[in-house]
């Protein structure tokens, strides 16, 4: 069974027909640039776009960086602020002409990895964290997806100096990038990070996904969470697959 799964970023919008029975792509990613301003309109264009490609008429799967309510956007992280109160699960079906569900990306990463991945078979409570441009967050309990968490934005306090900021403007890789940390440096901030979603939520697992997920083993060994901690294993064909299983269930319905 194939569906089309879309991943909306802010630099790209890429997509893939998923084998949702296995959890693999069954194409090549076709990606097309994000466009500048990302408005709503301009947005929905590029997802048609990535439609006609594939020559897709059936139901689509889409991520955006939000957190989204019943296809209703209400907050803007990457995109262009004109996307909060829009009814984007209603644009994207307009512009392509397919019945869409869509969903915080996180979310749909962390459904591709609970599914295929690095969650598949454990149990009780599981974050999956991708650290990249920010900090994503999909929470697991029992299984069942607490959806739009944005754990990312939540306040943090620097250990040192006592600044407060967004979790991900601490610890993500762009910021690591950004001020050139080493890999001790960061690992200690990653470290803090995970420290305080332990003591708040007591997590029986982490899994970091993100690119940097790939170098786990030059930053893992700083990490002392009392929870396990693995590396995620579906990459960057997490959202896209996670996508397109979160739209299975529209193959019953007629939009």
């Amino acid at each position: 069974m194939e569906i089309l799964g879309i991943d909306i970023g802010g630099s790209g919008i890429k997509g893939a027909l998923v084998d949702v029975k296995e959890g693999t792509l069954a194409t090549e990613r076709h990606r097309i640039p994000t466009p500048q301003p990302s408005t709503p309109d301009a947005v929905a264009g590029t997802v048609a776009e990535v439609c006609r490609h594939f020559r897709w008429t059936g139901p689509i799967g889409c991520t955006f960086p939000a957190v989204v309510k019943k296809g209703v956007v209400h907050s803007a992280a990457n995109v262009d602020e004109s996307w909060i109160g829009a009814n984007g699960r209603t644009l994207l079906k307009k512009a392509t002409g397919c019945p869409v569900r869509l969903l915080n990306d996180a979310d749909a990463a962390g459904i591709a990895e609970m599914r295929f991945g690095a969650g598949r078979g454990r149990k009780g409570v599981i974050f999956v964290l991708t650290l990249g441009t920010g900090i994503g967050s999909a929470v697991f309990v029992g299984g069942s997806l607490l959806p739009n968490t944005e754990l990312g934005h939540l306040p943090f306090t620097c250990v040192s100096g006592g600044t407060m900021v967004d979790a991900e403007d601490f610890a993500s890789d762009r910021i690591r990038q950004e001020q050139d940390l080493d890999w001790q440096a960061w690992g200690e901030r990653v470290n803090q990070v995970l420290g305080l979603l332990e003591s708040l939520f007591s997590p029986d697992l982490f899994i970091i996904g993100g690119g940097v997920s790939k170098k786990y083993r030059k930053f893992f060994p700083l990490l002392t969470t009392q929870a396990d901690t693995v590396p995620a294993q579906m990459r960057n064909e997490a959202g896209i697959i996670g996508a397109a299983m979160a739209a299975k269930s529209l193959l019953k319905k007629k939009s």
